[in-house]
């Protein structure tokens, strides 16, 4: 029997490979010349002498030894090769490192990567880095229940971040699905989930919808006393409502002043990838009250290729920020208008005051996807004369609600 000054003060000879001492059990430690020392199990299986390796000396003592020796007997004893079941176990922890949820989440995210756009993609795996990977990211897909994953998501509710974690709700059940589908594990926990989550309270664009107060809201345009291309994104944005993104990157090529329309490239829309590949260019035709206002801009900003710069470098357009900050300026609050209100004031205020112009007409220039599962494939009217009248009627009631003119709304037969 072995104590523990026996193996702490063990020496093996330089002329030995190694030397090896004996305890109880079938259990020895093994010297080698460089002072290292090992644990062994020396066992029988199947008549065959077999050996199995329990640690080094001292990180394992000579108690923790015997105690890893009785551990393993007992799997002998119940008719169990140890060292297979140790090589079995080694081959399930490698399957389970495989199936991680980060590990098969980040699989997921590279077969999805050409689908979607860059920005789509990378705000898709950045919100996976910080609310789910950190706490069952190294767990196996399997192992995670539904309890388990509406406790992390618990956490994404306490910062009152509602919205994202419907949101990590959705992309965690697209995880499961992939893991389904690739047999590695057998059920989405994430639909479980439904209705446990605070519900998200729809928060509509702050806009300006009422013909007097647009009327208010243009007279101040008008009356802007910051940087002429400032005043000149928010008059556009309120004479063509298109989104903020494409009014700001606006190019001067995109332009064809002469003919009065803005032709803006399929990538630039908001649309999926294939779309933004494939996709028909959005034509934006143009009020004669907006090339007058391209037409001012011209001289101070045409010899670039924005439309409206930034004011620190030319090569880039002006910030996202930029109408919005000027709305402020103007007294407006960001519960009373923003530049995306300019596409709802627009939607509002024709629908409501401005008769016989049909409401496809108008989603046509919002670029609005067409309903149903086969309205864009099979329906691709783009009402050009149409939306061109339409243009040019709302930019001439503009006129008239910022001349403070009193326009009473048209009463439906």
């Amino acid at each position: 029997m072995l104590t523990d000054p026996a193996c702490k003060n063990a020496l093996c000879p330089p002329d030995k490979k190694r030397i090896r001492l004996s305890d109880s059990g079938g259990l020895y430690l093994e010297v080698a010349p460089n002072g290292s020392k090992r644990w062994f199990w020396k066992y029988y299986f199947a008549d065959k002498e077999k050996r199995l390796a329990l640690g080094s000396y001292p990180d394992v003592s000579l108690k923790a030894a015997r105690g890893k020796r009785d551990d393993e007997r007992k799997v002998q004893q119940g008719g169990v090769d140890p060292a297979q079941r140790r090589q079995l176990d080694k081959l399930e922890a490698k399957a389970d490192q495989a199936n991680t949820f980060e590990t098969i989440a980040r699989e997921y995210h590279g077969t999805r990567k050409a689908a979607v756009s860059p920005l789509y993609s990378a705000r898709w795996l950045e919100r996976m880095e910080k609310d789910l990977f950190p706490w069952i990211g190294s767990l196996p897909l399997s192992e995670i229940t539904a309890p388990l994953l509406l406790q992390v998501l618990r956490r994404v509710e306490q910062r009152q971040a509602i919205e994202t974690a419907h949101t990590l709700r959705q992309t965690a059940g697209q995880v499961f699905r992939y893991g389904i589908a690739t047999g590695r594990c057998e059920r989405n926990p994430a639909p479980d989930l439904n209705g446990a989550l605070q519900p998200v309270l729809v928060k509509h664009m702050s806009a300006v919808l009422e013909p007097e107060k647009a009327g208010a809201l243009l007279r101040s345009m008008a009356d802007y006393p910051g940087q002429p291309a400032t005043r000149a994104a928010l008059l556009l944005s309120a004479f063509l409502f298109q989104r903020p993104a494409n009014i700001r990157m606006m190019e001067w090529a995109e332009l064809d002043i002469d003919g009065c329309l803005w032709t803006i490239p399929a990538a630039k829309m908001k649309r999926s990838v294939h779309g933004k590949t494939n996709g028909r260019p959005h034509l934006v035709p143009l009020a004669s009250q907006a090339v007058a206002v391209l037409k001012d801009l011209q001289p101070l900003t045409g010899h670039g290729l924005f439309v409206f710069p930034s004011l620190i470098t030319g090569e880039r357009p002006m910030s996202e920020n930029t109408v919005n900050t000027a709305l402020r300026r103007m007294g407006y609050g960001k519960e009373e208008m923003s530049a995306h209100g300019f596409r709802s004031m627009a939607r509002t205020i024709i629908a409501e005051q401005l008769p016989g112009i049909p409401v496809d007409v108008i989603e046509a220039q919002l670029a609005h996807g067409k309903s149903g599962p086969l309205g864009m494939a099979y329906d691709r009217a783009e009402y050009m004369e149409q939306r061109r009248r339409m243009m040019q009627t709302w930019a001439d009631y503009l006129d008239q609600l910022r001349a403070g003119a009193k326009v009473l709304p048209f009463k439906t037969a």
